[in-house]
């Protein structure tokens, strides 16, 4: 079976996610250049990343999503297993929100550029300036009812084990006095782990599991604090 899995990724599903990541980065680029980047930003990446899941075949569990306001500004933060995380993310959390990336992911080829159109926040570690412009991006995102999704992890595992975040995303949800809210994810590092090399994808279960989403604390270095560990624990909680 677990052959017979890999000869249909070759030879079906490789073929059409590369025309549908086409099609989709095309009409991210031209509708986004149009003017509309609130819509073309969003729907291309969610019906790809959803088409992606399907054609995979894959067993998909969304849980919580019942907690969340429509009308409200979030930042979303996510363990991050591997490469299908972004999928069952963009796919099915059924939120518009942008992105908070590593800048290297902008040399990827057309889908770096719609990247760029859709307005999504990249992320330059290599300078105190790259970093304040990186804060600046995303104060400006979240300033107009946008919601914001971090990997507070920085990249993706090696053994499936969360790492400590990173205060970037906590910094922002404390500046604007916005609610947070864990994303738990597993069953991801099962289908597609971290490796050097090229990797089949592993038929598994993925979950999504929202959990409550955690208010201000107060704000200051205090409030940060207490939204990074309480955002850690809630996430750990459902691994």
């Amino acid at each position: 079976m677990k052959y017979l899995y890999r000869i249909y990724q070759l030879i079906i599903f490789l073929p059409l996610f590369l025309v549908i990541t086409i099609i989709c980065a095309l009409l991210t680029i031209v509708g986004c250049t149009l003017g509309g980047s609130r819509f073309w930003g969003y729907y291309p990446g969610k019906i790809w990343s959803y088409l992606t899941c399907r054609l995979l075949l894959l067993p998909i569990k969304v849980e919580g999503r019942n907690k969340l306001d429509k009308h409200a500004s979030y930042v979303f933060v996510a363990n991050h297993q591997g490469a299908m995380d972004i999928f069952l993310i963009y796919g099915f959390l059924q939120r518009n929100f942008k992105w908070m990336m590593k800048k290297s992911l902008k040399k990827i080829p057309l889908v770096g550029f719609a990247c760029q159109k859709a307005r999504f926040i990249f992320v330059d570690r290599s300078s105190q300036h790259g970093i304040k412009q990186t804060i600046t991006d995303a104060r400006k995102t979240l300033s107009q009812s946008m919601s914001l999704m971090v990997f507070p992890e920085g990249s993706r595992t090696f053994d499936g084990k969360m790492r400590p975040f990173s205060k970037g995303a906590f910094l922002l949800a404390d500046e604007l006095q916005l609610p947070v809210v864990p994303i738990t994810i597993t069953g991801s590092f099962e289908v597609l782990p971290r490796t050097k090399g090229f990797n089949f994808v592993n038929f598994h279960r993925m979950r999504l599991i929202i959990h409550d989403p955690i208010p201000p604390q107060g704000q200051g270095s205090d409030n940060m604090h207490a939204l990074s560990q309480m955002s850690f624990s809630a996430i750990q909680s459902a691994l």
